[in-house]
Parts: C-alpha cells; sequence; structure tokens
C-alpha cells in the first residue's frame, strides 16, 4: 500500500481548501520506535467533534496513569479534515483523529493515517463486516477503528399509514405502490420525497443495492459509480418523481420540515440518527413515527446501507502509534466507554456490543420501546462500501447533475452517468491509474 499512497498523493491538491495550504513543506522525522519513547506517562492529543469527550476522556486517563489523553474539540465536516491534512503535511498532526469514513481514502492518499491491522487484529471481531470494510479500504490494511455508524432505515408515520390504509412496504415495488395509493388519495401528501442535496443519501441507498463506487486493484483504482445497482435506484427514485407521486424538496429545508411536521410527508428513509432530526423539526408529531427495514429490492433480503459514521485513524507521524491504538479500541469496544460514548456523546457505536447498551428508545419513539434492538437488527444487515479518494467531486457532481435532472425533467440514469464522468475525470487529472 505505500506506492499506492504516492500514486494517489496527488488529489491533495484538491482535497486541501485555500486557506489551510500555508503549513510548511518541511517532512517531520519519522517516528522512533515505541520502545524509545520517553521515560514517563505517554502523552496523546485527540481532535474529535463528540460532544463531552473530555469527559469520556477523563475515564481513561484515570485508569491508565502511563497513557494520558488530551481531547482537542474540532468543528467536523470537511473543514476538519482539511485542517488535520495539512497538520499532517507540515509534520505536527495530532496522534488520533476523528475521521469520517469518506475522508478516510484522502488521508491514506497522504500517508497521514497508519496501518494498524496488527495492533486490531482482536477488535476486528466487534464490528459487523460492513462497517469493517469501512476502515480497509477494500485492501488488507486497517486505517481506523469504526467509532460511530449510521444504519439506514424507513421512518414512517404509524397513525397516517393506518389512516391511508397502507402496509409498511417490504420491497421498493411495494413503495412504489404506496406512493401512488397516498398521492391518489390525497394529492397534497407524499409518501416520500427525492433530495437531490444529500448525496451521502443515495449512495446509502446505493450501497443498498449492492453498489461499489470505487474499488482498488492493485495499484490501480476503479471508478463504478454508474453501475448497474446505482442506475437501478436512480431509475427508481426519477419514476416516480416523473409520475409526480414522489415530492422534489429537498431534506432539512424549511418546506421539508414542515411537509413533516403537517403530516404531509409519510416516510424518510434516513439513518440512525433520525431520531433527533425528527424531534426539531417535526415536534407535533411526536410518538407517531415509527421504524422499519428498508425496502428490500427482492424478497426475502435484509440489506441496507450506511449515511454517514466516524472512525478513530491514528497519526502515521505519532511517535505513540501502540498506545493510541491502545486508546482508540479501548473507546470503541470497551462496553464502559461504549456507554459514556451513547451517555455523553449521542453516538450511535458501530460496535456491535453497543446496540444492547441501548435500552431505552429515543423521547420521540417513546411508542416502539424497542428502538434501538430493532436499529441493530437493520444495521446489522448493511453492506460493505469503499470510498474513493475524491468523493468531494463525485458529491458535489450529485448535487449539480440531479439538480438540474429535477429542474429540466431529464432522465435520472444521465445524472448517474454525469457523476461517473466528472469522478473519472477528476481522478485522472490527478495522475490516477485507472481500470475498467
Amino acid at each position: 500500500m505505500r506506492t499506492y499512497r504516492l500514486t494517489v498523493a496527488a488529489v491533495l491538491a484538491a482535497t486541501l481548501t485555500a486557506g489551510c495550504s500555508g503549513g510548511s513543506q518541511e517532512q517531520a522525522t519519522p517516528a522512533t520506535a515505541e520502545s524509545s519513547a520517553p521515560a514517563g506517562p505517554v502523552a496523546l492529543t485527540y481532535w474529535t467533534w463528540v460532544p463531552n469527550m473530555d469527559k469520556i476522556v477523563a475515564v481513561w486517563n484515570q485508569a491508565h496513569p502511563d497513557i494520558q489523553v488530551t481531547v482537542s474539540k474540532q468543528a467536523g465536516g470537511d473543514d476538519a479534515a482539511a485542517k488535520f491534512l495539512t497538520a499532517a503535511k507540515a509534520g505536527n498532526p495530532p496522534d488520533l483523529v476523528q475521521a469520517e469514513y469518506q475522508m478516510l481514502p484522502s488521508f491514506v492518499a497522504a500517508d497521514a493515517v497508519a496501518d494498524i491491522k496488527a495492533e486490531t487484529a482482536q477488535a476486528k471481531s466487534e464490528f459487523g463486516e460492513g462497517i469493517w470494510g469501512l476502515v480497509t479500504l477494500g485492501t488488507d490494511a486497517v486505517y481506523a477503528v469504526p467509532q460511530d455508524s449510521g444504519p439506514m432505515m424507513l421512518y414512517y408515520r404509524q397513525d397516517l399509514f393506518e389512516k391511508y390504509g397502507i402496509k409498511v412496504p417490504t420491497t421498493w415495488d411495494e413503495y412504489a405502490e404506496a406512493a401512488r395509493a397516498v398521492h391518489k388519495r390525497d394529492p397534497k401528501v407524499y409518501l416520500g420525497a427525492f433530495s437531490s442535496k444529500d448525496p451521502g443519501w443515495f449512495a446509502g441507498l446505493s450501497q443498498q443495492a449492492g453498489a461499489q463506487w470505487w474499488g482498488i486493484s492493485g495499484e490501480s483504482w476503479k471508478v463504478a459509480i454508474s453501475d448497474a445497482a446505482t442506475q437501478k435506484v436512480a431509475g427508481f427514485w426519477g419514476g416516480l418523481v416523473k409520475e409526480g407521486v414522489i415530492d422534489g424538496r429537498p431534506f432539512f429545508t424549511p418546506e421539508w420540515n414542515k411537509a413533516l411536521n403537517d403530516g404531509k410527508l409519510l416516510t424518510w428513509p434516513s439513518a440512525v440518527w433520525g431520531p433527533g432530526v425528527l424531534s426539531s423539526n417535526a415536534p407535533k408529531a411526536t410518538g407517531k413515527w415509527a421504524i422499519a427495514p428498508l425496502p428490500q429490492w427482492n424478497p426475502g433480503e435484509n440489506y441496507s446501507g450506511f449515511w454517514g459514521g466516524s472512525s478513530t485513524a491514528v497519526a502515521e507521524k505519532s511517535p505513540n502509534k501502540a498506545a493510541a491504538v491502545r486508546f482508540a479500541t479501548w473507546l470503541n469496544t470497551d462496553p464502559q466507554a461504549l456507554d459514556l460514548l451513547i451517555k455523553e456523546g449521542s453516538v450511535y457505536p458501530a460496535s456491535t456490543k453497543g446496540g444492547g447498551l441501548l435500552t431505552t428508545a429515543p423521547d420521540y419513539f417513546a411508542n416502539q420501546p424497542d428502538f434501538w434492538q430493532r436499529a441493530a437488527e437493520i444495521g446489522a444487515g448493511a453492506r460493505g462500501f469503499t470510498f474513493g479518494p475524491n468523493v468531494g467531486v463525485a458529491y458535489n457532481a450529485y448535487k449539480d447533475a440531479f439538480d438540474t435532472a429535477l429542474q429540466d425533467g431529464s432522465d435520472f440514469a444521465g445524472a448517474v452517468t454525469r457523476m461517473q464522468d466528472a469522478t473519472v475525470a477528476d481522478m485522472r487529472k490527478s495522475g490516477f491509474t485507472l481500470v475498467q
């Protein structure tokens, strides 16, 4: 993978923002072996945006006087990723960093995070196959320990399903039929909406269908955004939009929020973090929503995808990698730490043990006391996925292409092709070797 890292390093010019490019160009001296570390407690710095992480770390510090961790609160998102890449390039990164799954390829490309496969061999069994795949990039290396995940499920208005006499759809064909039936009953009501502003949502639905947008073959990349699975998802939603039975309002807009709150939108295929959004944006519907597995493409299947989530990575230039991995493993697998992540950080742990610690349903879902148990069952079927080194380019292409498709009524298949073409062109421009 060393050759791979050097090959893809050119993408960093596109990844780093202009405001974060002023760091030193000098490379730090390679870290010395763990055995040559200075005497006394090992001091680690951890960049994260999880709320109250300092309280969680305090528990670790009290129990591990030999390894002391200091939390540096970050804003999260693309800015946090760019800041870490700049620090790594300048030779002064934190020892540990919270890394969104889609950003890991850029970190690997910069030689900014360490391969911690040997140190995490036992931790692997704590996670499902799909979530573990997000930290391996489809290779034999391991670049982080999964922290939280966003398995997708179907949120639906239980009371309005009863009112309109529709059953919870178990297949996407049934979902389409329900969309037609509801909108026929009341033209102001839609079963759901398609969002041209949320590529992560579309990526998760494509994962459920079996899509693999990026892949690694030796020292080369493969881009398959316009694969059959993704085209199937795009065609499904595009067809419903053209029929006029699915709304085209983007998520998280005032109009979308109002439709949720007023009972004009009956479902939201979303991730496990959905309760927080619904409780804030649709307070009038408290106790009226429920969750079910995503509708399946084939009867009897039980697949889901991911929308969101992050991991804990160790900086390649950390002089204390072994100690950093110990902390990252504890944070994301130890029952006490998982309990703290839930209670203090409002995190849905990626560990398979985490779901068992969630026993009280969110207040918004008091009508579904088994909310977390159901979420864990659904999440177990989330499919793996490999993100590429230019996710930002692909996601921006999604917004542009699907905005245009919604505006001019063009075919959604063409929008997917535009995503593919833009992503491939950017990777070639950055010097990547691509295979068909």
